[in-house]
């Protein structure tokens, strides 16, 4: 029922944070959890990943990290230098359902950050505020994280005002320039669910840009992640494929489809196959259904056929049977999106050597 985050997974606990190294370094402790995949991402205040801390990690994430301004000298390999002074951490710790779910959390009691006391962040704008709060709240973040891109704040001038902090109340405006700028925003909000939709697919499925979670100055592309899976970590880390559905990645049909693995997909963690509900504004989050299965995969107690093959079923309506073992239901009403996790995917998955198989429509 949480819809704070768009395209959510289901596989694992989130803990998640906001640090200042304004005041000196702050410390991070990620315990020892043997075998269970835990990882934490370090994103700067453009949601780019600083670092990515988990099974990947040289030496393993468990002990102590000090985060510590984009200013400092790192001591040791230990010491992680933030792009900016601010950072937003996502730790993301697998529950294999709600009996395992007491053991996770266990997990996530004893993640710890520790640093010297800051003052509490001021009110910000979000999604639904009026363009001068939303602009006037934008240049309190300029200022506070200068943004470190490749060409500079030259994307930002009209915001920063070279360098100079701006006046965003609408009284500064006339209304001839107020509704440009309304209809600019509407523009824009128009063209990222448009741009988020375009994507090229290979039998049925987009895969990731290896760029994902870097950005660089890319801005358009960093904006459509934001709104249509804000967080994202890096394809080394976890690969997210978006099926086409019936056209632009949304399903709208009542139809019943089939997704047929010959073959394991390449993972050393695990995967996992999402259902979500789409909304007109272009975000997406799980939907109800009569089974409380938001997700299905290699954790979910699929039943497979000969040789290990499996065959996952998908729609709004129960497909009986034994197939009823493998559905994976659709919201009753709206249109729908699916997207396939994989984490700690294999080099033929992330060099492209194995593809997943297109759905079909039975």
């Amino acid at each position: 029922t949480s819809r704070a985050v768009t395209t959510p997974n289901n596989d694992t606990l989130y803990s998640h944070a906001f640090v200042a190294t304004t005041k000196g370094p702050v410390e991070l402790e990620i315990p020892d959890c043997g075998a269970r995949y835990l990882s934490v991402q370090v994103m700067d205040m453009y949601t780019r990943n600083d670092f990515v801390l988990g099974p990947r990690t040289p030496g393993g994430a468990a002990g102590t990290w000090r985060l510590v301004s984009p200013d400092a000298e790192p001591r040791d390999v230990r010491d992680l230098r933030l792009d900016t002074p601010h950072a937003w951490l996502i730790a993301r710790i697998i529950a294999d359902g709600k009996t395992d779910l007491s053991a996770a959390h266990a997990i996530q009691d004893r993640l710890l950050l520790r640093g010297p006391a800051v003052p509490p962040p001021m009110a910000m704008a979000n999604p639904g505020s009026d363009w001068p709060t939303y602009f006037a709240a934008a240049q309190r973040l300029l200022d506070s994280d200068p943004p470190r891109f490749k060409r500079g704040l030259g994307a930002f001038v009209a915001v920063r005002d070279g360098g100079r902090s701006r006046d965003f109340a609408r009284a500064g405006y006339t209304d001839e320039a107020a509704a440009a700028i309304n209809a600019g925003v509407a523009d824009a909000a128009a063209t990222l669910q448009l741009s988020g939709r375009r994507q090229a697919f290979v039998d049925g499925w987009s895969y990731p840009r290896r760029d994902l979670g870097e950005y660089g100055d890319d801005f358009a592309f960093r904006a459509i992640v934001a709104t249509t899976g804000l967080g994202a970590l890096n394809p080394g880390e976890a690969m997210y494929m978006r099926s086409a559905g019936d056209g632009h990645g949304l399903f709208e049909g009542d139809g019943l489809y089939r997704l047929s693995l010959t073959e394991p997909i390449p993972v050393d963690a695990f995967w996992s196959l999402t259902m979500y509900e789409a909304l007109p504004d272009g975000h997406f989050f799980l939907a109800e259904n009569a089974l409380n299965r938001y997700a299905i995969g290699d954790r979910t107690g699929l039943v497979g056929g000969p040789g290990g093959a499996l065959d996952i079923w998908i729609g709004r309506s129960d497909p009986g049977g034994a197939r009823t073992a493998n559905w994976l239901p659709a919201p009753r009403q709206r249109p729908f999106m699916l997207t396939l996790r994989a984490y700690l995917p294999r080099a033929e998955l992330l060099r492209g050597t194995y593809r997943l198989p297109a759905l079909v429509r039975v």
